[in-house]
């Protein structure tokens, strides 16, 4: 029969039988092998220190061998717990204390897209008719789900607004409805840098940089709704319209919360290419103007009007190109004036080719968010915690942390849908070129964006107030025909070339405006 015991034991004396053990030497040995094992976990080595000094010779009290089991199951889960974390802990990070109600209002929206959307592109295709611009579909959310719709983290309610309307727009765009909800309803990106303007709107970007969910005003909701019409009209004659694309209009509410409207339109900026230079130009000069020590600590800052002026920018655009950026821009601008809007402004991404990708502009203006509600389940089972499912998916989504965007998490090359407008065919934008129309190193991203501010009462009164003390023509707030011509003069001098473009209009204000 072999010996039991180890040799280094301090519990084991000389050398003995197995069949003349003392109870109390069994339990000395058995207690020797579970502190054996516990002795190379850190947790767990005062508990055997002391145990040691104070009894080495007799059994071990029932007071430390509580306290050790106490110990041992506090390590083991301990160890299951880091496990955990240490797959997740990418996605998952310390809590912030602002903006989580921002989170949790994307993931309402996010799923009341997935199935509104998926619902609408499920159907045969259909003819439009003029009850299709004003419809709107109403859904509502719960955790338990219904026959309807699913269960879902939040309970919320989901208005779809026009949604054959969209559908047939996204369709003209290019966008392939299985694509489309890929890039919404997955991992999604936030921007750094948040609205440029100053109506105070979110903006949220698709997991690809395709697509931008921006928040809008209940007017602005409104009035989109009024000018679909025209819009659907004008995009299905213009295929080449450099006017903000529009993908979505919808509305999501709390339970006894505000109802919050939002837009889902295609992002002007490329996934693909480092934008070196922003602006925003609206052809006026009053206060439109970046200060350089904003620049020198945001070097990719989004500049206005003056900025471009001052630093002599302009848009090198050969014969062919530059005849087919004025026709267009007429064209929209046209439109905008007919339908009453003013307040709209061209956004140019600059690309400069020599520089390329270098510099990873991307990696520190992006974020990513994605909250991990399967580890924040495992916590809660092993805490013997009473909280339902709905609850911990809450507050893993307020806890939850953006990370830095990883550049290689966005696409290499240009969508297929840019390729169906002229603006974005090369290479996903629009390439500079000289007098001889030969490509130079620079590539162009451009779209009218802002295309919801008529010229209502609020604007009428404050272009009253501010032309008392301001030159009333270089003040933003203007007629929309007089804007209009005034956003075509200046970017046609945005041109390095212009001799050949015309310098008068003709905006045509006869027509019937939409009040």
């Amino acid at each position: 029969m072999p010996y039991i015991g180890d040799i280094d034991s301090p519990f084991i004396g000389p050398k003995r039988h197995s069949t003349s053990y003392s109870t109390t030497t069994k339990k000395q040995i058995q207690q020797q092998k579970r502190r054996s094992l516990l002795s190379k976990d850190p947790i767990n080595n005062s508990v055997l220190k002391r145990s040691q000094t104070a009894n080495n010779t007799e059994g071990l009290t029932e007071e430390f061998q509580k306290e050790l089991s106490a110990r041992q199951k506090a390590f083991r889960r301990l160890s299951r717990r880091r496990h955990s974390e240490d797959e997740d802990k990418v996605l998952m990070g310390t809590r912030i204390s602002e903006g989580h109600q921002n989170y949790v209002l994307m993931y309402n929206m996010l799923t009341g897209i997935r199935i509104a959307v998926g619902r609408v592109s499920a159907k045969p295709n259909r003819t439009l008719n003029d009850a299709d611009f004003t419809a709107a579909h109403k859904l509502a959310f719960d955790v338990t789900g219904d026959e309807l719709t699913p269960g879902a983290k939040y309970d919320f309610k989901f208005k779809d607004y026009a949604p054959w309307v969209f559908r047939g727009l996204r369709e003209r765009f290019g966008i392939d409805p299985a694509d489309y909800l890929i890039s919404l309803t997955s991992k999604y990106i936030l921007s750094e840098l948040g609205s440029p303007g100053k109506s105070g709107s979110f903006f949220y970007y698709s997991r690809d940089y395709r697509f931008i969910i921006k928040t809008i005003h209940h007017t602005e909701h409104k009035f989109m709704r009024k000018i679909l019409k025209d819009y659907y009209n004008h995009v299905s004659s213009n295929p080449d319209t450099l006017l903000c694309r529009y993908y979505g209009l919808h509305r999501v509410k709390l339970p006894r919360g505000r109802k919050i409207h939002f837009v889902v339109m295609g992002n002007v900026l490329p996934p693909n290419k480092d934008i070196h230079e922003t602006y925003d130009l609206k052809g006026s000069t009053l206060g439109r103007f970046l200060p350089e020590e904003e620049i020198r600590k945001n070097p990719y800052a989004v500049m206005k009007d003056l900025n471009w002026t001052k630093r002599g920018k302009k848009l090198q655009l050969g014969p062919y190109k530059r005849k087919l950026f004025t026709t267009q821009l007429l064209r929209d601008v046209k439109l905008l004036a007919r339908m009453n809007i003013m307040d709209y402004s061209l956004m140019i991404g600059v690309h400069d080719i020599i520089r390329g990708n270098k510099e990873n502009v991307r990696n520190s203006t992006l974020q990513s968010f994605q909250p991990d509600t399967r580890l924040a389940e495992r916590r809660a089972s092993m805490m013997k915690r009473r909280e339902s499912k709905a609850m911990v998916y809450r507050k893993v989504i307020m806890e939850a942390n953006p990370d830095k965007l990883n550049m290689s998490e966005l696409p290499d090359i240009p969508f297929d849908e840019r390729r169906n407008c002229v603006f974005y065919s090369d290479n996903g934008g629009f390439q500079a070129t000289d007098e001889s129309n030969k490509a130079i190193p620079s590539l162009y991203f451009m779209g009218i964006i802002d295309i919801l501010t008529p010229y209502d009462i609020k604007k009428k009164s404050e272009h009253f107030i501010k032309a008392m003390t301001q030159n009333k023509n270089e003040i933003s707030a203007v007629k929309p025909s007089i804007y209009g011509n005034r956003f075509m003069k200046f970017m046609t001098k945005t041109l390095e070339h212009h001799e050949d473009v015309p310098r008068e209009y003709q905006l045509d204000t006869n027509e019937k405006k939409l009040n």
